[in-house]
């Protein structure tokens, strides 16, 4: 009985859909002549679920997260099963620095400056586009954030 109890509760875990489908706004944002799809976090539960639990990005698609003030940010990749780089942009929509993250560590990835936003996308999305620190993110959604 409890065997078939567990094996219920993990086909239900993994055969959920991915938190996309669970009504999270998206915005196109652009880097130079770079499009890209990203899911909107603006709540304090939101940031700290982030991409963790996927097991797949769609190609040109990430996640924005949206502070409620510029600071220092720092991510790690806990739980986190995709290789991602991520983006600290600052209050004007400039990318401060790029870091690429490795899946399931505790590793913290921290912004160089006070950081309005950050950018998760798949591992290398960022080099491949010759996208670096400097480049301005446009699309960027004025919202309020929790703190």
């Amino acid at each position: 009985m409890i065997r078939r109890l567990l094996a219920a509760a993990a086909l239900a875990l993994f055969a959920a859909p991915p938190a996309a489908a669970a009504g999270l706004p998206t915005v196109t944002l652009t880097i130079g002549s770079h499009k890209l799809v990203a899911e909107v976090v603006a709540t304090v539960e939101q940031r700290a679920t982030g991409l963790m639990n996927r097991f797949s990005l769609k190609p040109d698609h990430g996640m924005l997260f949206v502070f409620g003030r510029p600071a220092p940010q720092g991510f790690w990749m806990k739980n986190t099963f995709i290789p991602l780089s991520i983006a600290f942009i600052d209050a004007d929509g400039r990318i401060l620095n790029i870091e690429d993250m490795r899946p399931q560590t505790e590793e913290t990835h921290w912004s160089k400056g006070p950081a309005l936003y950050a950018l998760e996308m798949k591992k290398g999305w960022f080099a491949e586009r010759g996208i670096g620190p400097g480049a301005a993110v446009t699309g960027i959604p004025r919202i309020k954030a929790d703190p």
